[in-house]
């Protein structure tokens, strides 16, 4: 049997982070197998459903990496398939027509409530002749569920799940308006497009149940069904807005990775020994559902930005430039300047976080500071007699020829030295002027790849003090 899984986000906001771990093990369970992973968006709710929030789930798969096989499905585009089968069953007699009026359902959860009981459906047109129905009601689809025994799901997280079917009333499948019901959507979709594994958060655990009986009921075949703990927040409570960004594409504007991303969510509710960075290949290799946990995890920021620096470390120079130039500048940079950039990005990576950061620490690779500097700590060693010094350093710098580091720091301690200074009192303001910056990667690397003229250019732009 070839393995085919779904994700199946309903798209009434953006793709949260939970959503797109259901996504990543959906999309490894399938790869790891040689199968399909396939995306199913679940918009049979009109008034919620919207086309911004369908665009965020689709380019937040994207952008994570996370393609899909076959065209997106649309579950709303299936609503007459849905109604059909519910009337198969109708005619087969494991459904049944019901009349109840809005005032006996109310009357109905009424009565449970004062009594203390679950509310459900007590099945009175269960067994009842049509011919007894009142006038102007528009009849429901009820599937007729067993009544006794129990429904049992052999969870590949969760384990063996009891639920006795007295639990399980007679569920709704077409509604007075011919409109179908989520529960028997999912069916459904699921039998239709193939799916034989449903991987999902365990809050749809409850939901199971009821779809096996439905599963049965049309003598199809039951998927696998794996339930998958939630993210938590690092307080232990369910994830929530309070918690700080939830969306994919807001994981995409603070500078993290889509492989650093996957990486992290891959571990959030799944392990594999001590390992820790996981690459793609090897996620694919690895994983399978008995490595998800039980528990909830709890999402860890600390630990999401360790994971991104070692990312950060080991992406070629070339594609982290493509991802922070838009966070530059929204212009065009010259040959030479990306070229500079290329070669200074690796200690800058030593010191990241994020692409943000990586951005914001760069910049002086690409852009001369401005003046007054915004950064006062830069702007008070550039106070007193520094820029006198920065130009007779400067003058010293003219005639050399070979501008390498190691003669870079050569002319530096000696100009130094004949000034009774510590390498220091030349560094600081250098790395100043420079950078427009305290604190940089080595002072004589940002020379030699600044390069001769643009170094003299920026020593020569600083101003007087006071």
């Amino acid at each position: 049997m070839s393995v085919v899984t779904r994700f199946a986000p309903s798209p009434t906001g953006f793709l949260h982070i939970g959503g797109a771990r259901t996504a990543l093990f959906n999309w490894l369970f399938a790869k790891h197998h040689g199968g399909e992973f396939l995306l199913r968006i679940e918009d049979t709710d009109r008034k919620r459903s919207t086309t911004d929030a369908i665009d965020a789930i689709l380019d937040g798969l994207r952008w994570l990496e996370l393609e899909w096989d076959r065209e997106t499905f649309f579950q709303s585009k299936h609503a007459d398939r849905h109604a059909a089968a519910a009337r198969e069953l109708l005619d087969k007699g494991a459904a049944y027509l019901c009349y109840c009026t809005p005032e006996e359902l109310a009357e109905m959860r009424e009565t449970a409530k004062r009594e203390g009981r679950s509310i459900r459906y007590d099945g009175r047109w269960r067994d009842r002749d049509p011919a007894e129905a009142p006038e102007g009601v528009n009849p429901v689809i009820r599937l007729k569920a067993p009544q006794s025994g129990e429904t049992v799901i052999d969870d590949q997280v969760q384990g063996p799940v009891r639920v006795a079917n007295e639990q399980l009333d007679d569920m709704i499948l077409l509604r007075g308006d011919g409109s179908p019901t989520y529960m028997l959507s999912v069916v459904v979709d699921d039998h239709d497009m193939g799916v034989t594994h449903v991987i999902r958060g365990d809050d749809h655990l409850t939901n199971a149940a009821r779809q096996t009986l439905l599963f049965q009921a049309f003598d199809w075949p039951i998927p696998t069904f794996g339930h998958i703990p939630l993210i938590h927040g690092a307080d232990g409570q369910k994830l929530s807005k309070r918690h700080g960004a939830l969306g994919v594409d807001a994981y995409e504007k603070m500078g993290y990775l889509p492989a650093a991303l996957r990486n992290y969510l891959l571990r959030l509710g799944w392990g594999h020994g001590d390992d820790e960075i996981i690459l793609t290949e090897q996620a694919i290799e690895w994983f399978d559902l008995d490595g998800v946990g039980k528990s909830a995890s709890r999402i860890d920021f600390p630990k999401l930005e360790h994971v991104n620096s070692q990312y950060l470390r080991e992406t070629p120079a070339s594609a982290l430039i493509d991802q922070i130039l838009p966070r530059m500048t929204s212009e065009a940079l010259s040959a030479k300047i990306r070229q500079r950039l290329e070669a200074g990005i690796g200690s800058l990576t030593e010191r990241a976080k994020n692409l943000n950061e990586l951005a914001e620490m760069a910049r002086f690779y690409a852009f001369a500071p401005e003046y007054p500097l915004e950064n006062a700590k830069a702007a008070k060693l550039l106070g007193g007699d520094a820029r006198d010094l920065l130009v007779a350093f400067s003058n010293q710098l003219r005639s050399v020829e070979n501008w390498s580091e190691e003669t870079l720091e050569k002319i530096a301690r000696d100009f130094a030295e004949n000034r009774s200074l510590g390498l220091g009192k030349v560094a600081q303001p250098l790395r100043a002027a420079l950078t427009g910056s305290n604190a940089s990667p080595g002072i004589f690397e940002i020379l030699h790849l600044l390069g001769k003229d643009e170094a003299l250019s920026r020593l020569a732009a600083v101003p007087n003090a006071g």
